[in-house]
């Protein structure tokens, strides 16, 4: 199996260079904000009335802020937040989606019916504006906007898995899954997880730029994460204050955020044409 998965690498990542691409950008920008500390010397909340919107040059690389913060080190910083954001929330959504959908799929009937409705009721209200409302209520934290996102970004996970599994809940496998008396926990677990895992991943990984694009929406509008704590969002809500005056702190945190969105998109199109079958040629 090891060798088949070998070949199947050779014979296709070589023809996607917009996976590479999408690589090289996500875990450019991964590895830089991980190694934060040792990239800049800077502490990204130590404030200098000396260095107040300093332009980028040899002592700054990226400039200073109003507060004459090195913008390096809060974009690095900020980046950290961001991906955690992604990861975290991506994973939480994903998780009650591959729950919900399995069940769905697998038992049908009642249990189909009320999980579906579930989700078209969720469905009815936009993502964004439901975040905005559940925000307002609760304290704009870190943990508050992870988990917000995750609890209302499930819902294209499950009707992704439930069409999954119900094309291989009469398969073959699982047919004899059931015979030889597998109770349907393990079924669900052993045979139609694996087999529905694709889709999945590449939903997953769409997943954590609409994540990092709703996190830096929310931290603009200042219902995100809140200062001094960085964040790509609240850099560009800061940097619109001088943007006439300091182009580099819109600018920057602006790149990062594309370069970072784009990367995770080209991976997860690339990995789409992989693991498609019916798309390989």
């Amino acid at each position: 199996m090891r060798e088949a998965f070998g070949r199947f690498l050779r014979r296709h990542l070589p023809r996607h260079g917009m996976l590479w691409a999408g690589l090289l950008l996500v875990g450019g920008i991964s590895l830089a904000s991980l190694a934060a500390p040792y990239v800049t010397p800077y502490d990204p909340l130590s404030l200098n009335v000396d260095a107040i919107l300093t332009p980028p040059g040899p002592t700054h690389p990226l400039g200073t802020d109003a507060l004459g913060r090195d913008v390096l080190s809060r974009l690095l910083y900020g980046g950290r937040v961001s991906l955690w954001v992604g990861f975290v929330a991506v994973g939480l959504s994903v998780s009650i989606g591959l729950a919900l959908g399995l069940c769905a799929g697998y038992f049908g009937g009642l249990v189909d019916e009320v999980i579906m409705r579930g989700v078209d009721v969720m469905l009815c209200f936009p993502s964004f504006f439901l975040i905005l409302a559940v925000i307002a209520f609760l304290n704009p934290s870190l943990i508050n906007i992870m988990v917000v996102i995750g609890l209302t970004s499930w819902m294209g996970v499950a009707r992704l898995v439930r069409a999954e599994t119900l094309t291989l809940r009469g398969r073959e496998f699982v047919l004899a899954a059931k015979v030889s008396g597998m109770r349907a926990p393990a079924i669900l677990f052993f045979h139609i997880l694996p087999n529905a895992a694709a889709p999945v991943l590449v939903s997953a990984t769409l997943g954590v730029a609409g994540a990092i694009l709703t996190e830096s929406s929310l931290s603009f509008l200042g219902l995100g994460v809140q200062p001094p704590m960085p964040s790509w969002g609240n850099m560009l809500m800061e940097g619109k204050e001088v943007l006439e005056v300091a182009p580099w702190l819109s600018i920057f945190p602006g790149l990062a955020i594309l370069l970072t969105v784009l990367g995770y998109n080209l991976i997860g199109e690339s990995l789409r044409d992989i693991l498609d079958p019916r798309l390989r040629q």
